[in-house]
């Protein structure tokens, strides 16, 4: 190994336990005295009751751990957006679960928890997969109110999209394990059965002092919304639990009951591990975004066997295409090539540059895949699209706009993964959030923006110093040098992988050692909803 291997391996190792670390502080939630107050009143927390429920919890994904990071300072924080949400397995069937965290807020809806909650019933809904509700939320943050209520894609969406997943057929179990109130309280009744804790549980349009100021009636809440009254005069609630954990026992033998599904039918075999060293990542991925690399190395280490069959190796060089296994999952790989490639004619392209016969290969690799029904993984790494007259002149935008129509219209399950540079239309050439990846989770290499920090603070230095100048204003090297830097570290905050994740442009950031149990987890989910539509490119340019 070289000296820039172990420097390489030295400082993505750091970012890996930066990420671990980062994640410790998350997983406290609103804090360990607030912890502390939910054991004193016999409840387990959010995690302790998803760890609970899961068969093997060491196995599941969590989507979302950084929702909320920074953000909401003025309020208090949201931690994981006041929400965790989780991918694993129960009593053998595959579930998504969503476990409202009280010890943050009470369990306060912020409006970043409502587009958690949104994207776990996406994920639910794109996939045909469980849905169970751990229930223990006081409702709306009131002083956000204007922000999480009235909108398209706000909270009462959540409850439009319990009906149509129910139309569906897709299962949602809720148990109510705290406080239910308000609008909150149908989330639970629109679920296909409802369990209540006893004594800790609550259901109610409105609580005992608003029932008070309202109409007189003086009433204590147990009385209003518990338990009893649910399961044994209202009928609203179908089980009665003694405690979180009888409560969580009696989904786990719900879950046992339920039937099979009917399968997507993706391709799998046994699972081989790469038989080059996956640790090697950590060295072969370059410390600066800006450097170059072979992906292919990279590949190596992420399929079974190490093996790859290349599609169309020697055309179209700085976009890889080919077929490989992941966890014994069948995939077709489209990953941007970061080494400069020489092409036939003697040319020399940039690396993670998309040319115009780049985006013309992936385009017709995509569309075999959509044909042979196998799942599509994106390794991005990407600065954007070739510019200048050469390009244009050649039709960069036509073909570019091929490669974007194909992403579109893809009928396979996408998930992509991005583990460097994440610019411009690259980052939708590439199947970004916007194209609907199945799963899209970074590295703690990975920038998302228009342009790098560097790039971006360069142009916006321009039109400042410009302004300034105008202004009378004498722009010396010291100045300009001030300006640079303040504009680069903005940006630089809002390229990071951490900003992407606070605000759900990711569903998680990952040790890049977690890559293969990811994309394998999302290939099972997206096997048990069957392709009801053909592929079909639509009108394009040729």
């Amino acid at each position: 190994m070289d000296i820039n291997f172990n420097k390489n391996e030295d400082h993505n190792k750091l970012q890996v336990s930066d990420l671990k670390q980062r994640l410790a502080k998350v997983k406290l939630g609103g804090g360990e005295k607030r912890i502390a107050k939910q054991h004193a009143n016999g409840k387990m927390t959010a995690r302790e009751r998803i760890n609970f429920l899961l068969d093997d919890p060491d196995k599941a994904i969590e989507i979302g751990a950084f929702v909320g990071d920074g953000m909401y300072k003025e309020h208090g924080g949201c931690p994981s957006g006041g929400v965790i949400v989780k991918i694993g397995h129960v009593k053998g069937k595959q579930c998504i679960v969503v476990a409202n965290d009280a010890t943050v807020k009470a369990g306060a809806w912020f409006p970043i928890t409502a587009k958690k909650n949104l994207r776990a019933q996406e994920i639910s809904i794109e996939n045909k997969l469980p849905i169970i509700y751990l229930v223990d939320s006081a409702g709306v943050y009131l002083p956000m109110q204007d922000e999480i209520f009235p909108d398209k894609e706000h909270f009462g969406r959540i409850f439009r999209n319990n009906a149509i997943m129910s139309s569906m057929g897709i299962t949602q179990i809720a148990a109510v394990m705290g406080s239910c109130v308000a609008g909150g309280a149908y989330l639970p009744i629109m679920s296909d059965e409802a369990l209540i804790v006893d004594k800790t549980g609550s259901i109610f349009l409105a609580g005992s002092y608003l029932v008070k100021a309202a109409i007189g009636e003086s009433v204590d809440n147990e009385t209003l919304g518990g338990a009893t009254t649910h399961c044994e005069i209202s009928g609203v609630t179908d089980y009665k639990a003694t405690d979180d954990r009888d409560a969580l026992t009696r989904i786990k033998n719900i879950m046992d009951k339920m039937g099979d599904f009917t399968k997507a039918g993706f391709n799998r075999v046994a699972a081989r591990k790469p038989t080059e060293a996956q640790e090697d990542i950590y060295g072969l991925l370059p410390r600066k975004r800006s450097d170059q690399y072979d992906m292919m190395e990279i590949i190596k280490r992420l399929v079974d066997g190490s093996e790859f069959e290349e599609y169309k190796a020697g055309y179209g060089q700085t976009i890889i295409t080919g077929y490989a296994r992941i966890d014994g999952w069948a995939v077709g790989i489209v990953a941007n090539q970061r080494k400069v490639v020489k092409t036939k004619r003697g040319e020399m392209q940039f690396g993670g540059v998309i040319y115009s016969d780049s985006a013309d290969k992936a385009t017709r690799f995509i569309a075999n895949c959509n044909q042979k029904k196998i799942p599509l993984v994106f390794l991005q790494d990407v600065t954007g699209f070739m510019v200048g007259s050469k390009s244009e002149h050649g039709g960069i935008i036509k073909d570019g706009a091929k490669m974007v129509n194909a992403v579109s219209n893809s009928v396979v399950p996408k998930f992509t993964v991005v583990m460097g540079n994440s610019y411009g239309a690259g980052n939708y050439a590439m199947c970004g959030k916007a194209y609907d990846p199945r799963l899209i989770f970074a590295w703690p290499s990975a920038e998302l923006a228009v342009m790098s920090g560097n790039s971006a603070a360069k142009v916006l230095l321009q039109i400042e110093t410009a302004s300034l100048k105008k202004q009378g204003k004498e722009i010396t090297p010291e100045v300009e040098k001030e300006i640079f830097d303040k504009i680069k570290n903005r940006y630089d905050e809002q390229v990071s992988p951490y900003y992407a994740a606070a605000r759900l442009w990711t569903d998680a950031i990952i040790d890049p050692l977690d890559t293969r149990k990811w994309i394998s987890t999302g290939i099972e989910a997206a096997n048990h909803a069957p392709i009801e539509k053909d592929f079909n490119l639509g009108v394009i340019q040729v």
